[in-house]
């Protein structure tokens, strides 16, 4: 139960705004479900959009979240929903023991640093339901033939490293990428023809042969 004043003092309507803004998502994207669409499927586009523009960090990042292959507005919802948590125990802790409530200058980036890992595992989980998705194994099957561009760390036959790929409809994904044969490794920023889908979002490629090209 949280503490009585918890909701009406300063330092914790960061958190209060990020509660009402889960429920507010989660009414209109119910009463949408109801007429058939999605209030919020342009995330889905924005987001890969936006780390195209920009490249380097952001790119990983966007790839270490799963943002690409598992849907934007559960991301969305689950750091909201972590935010918002992390932030009112941190809030109870404090005021509990030390008896005062954490700056939100303080609390802010805490919470939101702390929401991170959260959005990571359970977005993990999500991945690993989304290709059993018709649609969504259609269009992971589709990237063969497409090429991907190594994001970070080094790949080997066995050790897949994050990269992302454009779809048919020009939407960025990630995925993990490994060597088709034993004796190739692909650094960060290597260009890599997708040749054989090994299960879900792991792919076996081979070295671009025409850069200039594709």
């Amino acid at each position: 139960m949280l503490p009585s004043g918890m909701l009406h003092t300063v330092e914790t309507w960061p958190f209060v705004v990020a509660t009402l803004l889960l429920l507010f998502i989660t009414a209109a994207e119910g009463l949408a479900f109801l007429g058939g669409f999605s209030v919020f499927h342009w995330l889905d586009h924005w987001l890969p959009a936006v780390a195209d523009a920009q490249h380097g960090p952001l790119d990983k990042g966007l790839g270490w979240l799963h943002v690409g292959r598992v849907p934007a507005l559960a991301l969305l919802v689950i750091f909201l929903a972590g935010f918002a948590l992390t932030g009112f125990a941190l809030n109870m802790v404090a005021h509990r023991l030390l008896g005062f409530w954490v700056p939100a200058w303080l609390s802010i980036p805490v919470a939101a640093v702390a929401g991170l890992p959260i959005v990571r595992i359970l977005g993990a989980g999500i991945a690993r339901l989304v290709p059993a998705d018709e649609t969504f194994a259609v269009t992971l099957d589709t990237l063969v033939g497409r090429v991907a561009i190594v994001l970070g760390g080094t790949a080997r036959t066995g050790y897949p490293a994050e990269a992302k790929v454009l779809n048919q409809h020009g939407q960025t994904l990630y995925v993990t990428v490994e060597p088709d044969m034993a004796d190739t490794i692909f650094e960060a920023g290597a260009s890599v023809l997708l040749v054989r889908q090994i299960a879900g979002t792991r792919f076996a490629g081979i070295a671009n042969p025409r850069p200039d090209l594709l």
